[in-house]
This record gives C-alpha cells, structure tokens and sequence, in this order.
C-alpha cells in the first residue's frame, strides 16, 4: 500500500476539528486516506472550509457540545449507520481562560466547573459514546489531547492544569480498561503556535522558545505528527503520555 493511502479505509473523528491543532490532525489523517469527521463546536463554515481543502472522500461535519453528552449519542448512531465503525477517535475541543494562578476570584466556581466539564468529561462523553463502534474496529484508538500542564501545574490557569492532570489520569485507566481492543493516549504538548489561548502571541511563543532545549516553536502539524504515529506506529502502546513541547517541561 501507499504511504499516502495507509489510513485508506479508516474512520476518524475529530473533536474540535475546525481550528488549530484539531484542524491540523484533521488533514494529516486525510492525506494518508482516512475518512475524516469534522467536529466543531460554533463555526460550521470554519469546519466546512476545512473539509473543502481535503482529498475527496466521504468527510463530514458534525456539531459537538462538550457539556452535552446527548450529542455525541446521537453522532454514535448517525455513524453506526454510515459507517459501522470508528477507527480513530481524536478529543482535541477544550476550554480556557488566561488567568494568573494567584487570582482566585476570576477562577470562581462556575468557570472551574466550566472547564472541567469541557476538558474531562467532554472527553469521556465522546469514549463512552462511541466506545462500541471503536470495538468494532480491528485497531480502535482514542487520543485525547492534552498538556504539559497536566504534570507541570504551570498553564493558562489552576483549573486548566487539573482538568489535563484528569484527563490524563483518566486515559491510563482506559487504556487499562478498555484493551485489547483500544489503545489510549495522551498527546501533550507545551505552547503551541494556534489561538487556543487567548492574548498568546507569536512573539511570546518564540520569546518562551528561546528558553527550551530545541529552541523552537511548536506548531500545530508537530502536534498532528504525534497524534498520527499514535496509530501508524505506536502499535504496542497504551495508556500512555506522548510528549510534544521541544523539552520545555525538562
């Protein structure tokens, strides 16, 4: 088979599919053949344009609430009808706020909630979901993206940092639970050069680079790359953490 046909016949759904590091997930699974679906959250052009810009094939859009786990019930049984199947499942949605973690009012109770729910139990939602059509992949795989934060306490904001410590905790217990027929993984990777954190800028990320052993900016398609060889090649892994940062948690 072709390199860029190994992903040939292959379902994949993306959370948060329309920007940033989902969006660059999106078409590194495309290129190598996979039918893609497009998760997105407000922007259903932003997601339509990026399904336009992929090989011709069966992709999708689908619109995703994280705090509401009827939807991805309803995308199960849309899927199971279309497809039979889910290969690939990618949790890239996610929330945050810039907040310094001295500041405890502006972190209240209903934005920690908030995140939490957005970034831990959205995930676990999509799983629950659509865990019956990854069984009925020969090679099910779940990535849920992650951070640093999640074991560096240092990000956006205090709830940011527990709610990827969780998710993390939480891949290695279904990667434990849910085997032999699926594989978990945590992509985690530092700052990377997307909006997901709102006031980031590039000259803060390549200032922040400067200070890293590779001295380099990550840019969304690193991120992608890891995400990939999750399936492609990561064939005797579960549960585990696939760092992408250039070594700046070291």
């Amino acid at each position: 088979m072709k390199e860029n046909q190994a992903l040939s016949g292959k379902i994949v759904v993306v959370s948060g599919g329309s920007n940033g590091i989902g969006a660059a997930a999106v078409r590194a699974f495309a290129d190598l053949g996979a039918t893609l679906v497009i998760g997105y959250h407000s922007s259903a052009d932003r997601a339509k344009a990026v399904a336009d810009t992929l090989p011709t094939g069966r992709h999708m859009t689908t619109r995703l609430e994280l705090e509401t786990p009827a939807t991805f019930s309803a995308l199960a049984d849309e899927l199971m009808a279309k497809f039979g199947k889910v290969d690939v499942l990618v949790n890239s949605a996610g929330f945050t706020q810039a907040i310094p973690h001295a500041n405890l009012d502006t972190l209240d109770d209903s934005l920690f909630e908030r995140i939490l729910i957005a970034n831990v139990r959205g995930p676990y939602s999509a799983i629950r979901a659509l865990a019956p059509l990854l069984r009925a992949s020969s090679d099910g795989v779940v990535i849920n993206v992650s951070s640093i934060s999640g074991f560096t306490a240092s990000g956006s904001n205090i709830a940011y940092c527990a709610s990827k410590a969780a998710l993390d905790n939480m891949t290695m217990s279904l990667g434990r639970a849910l085997g032999p027929e699926m594989r978990l993984f945590s992509v985690s990777p530092g700052a990377v050069a997307t909006d997901f954190v709102p006031g980031r800028d590039r000259s803060t990320l390549e200032a922040g680079a400067k200070t890293t052993p590779l001295r380099r900016v990550i840019e969304a398609d690193d991120v992608a790359s890891a995400i990939v060889a999750c399936v492609t090649h990561l064939k005797a892994s579960t549960g585990t953490r696939i760092v992408v940062d250039g070594g700046r948690h070291l």
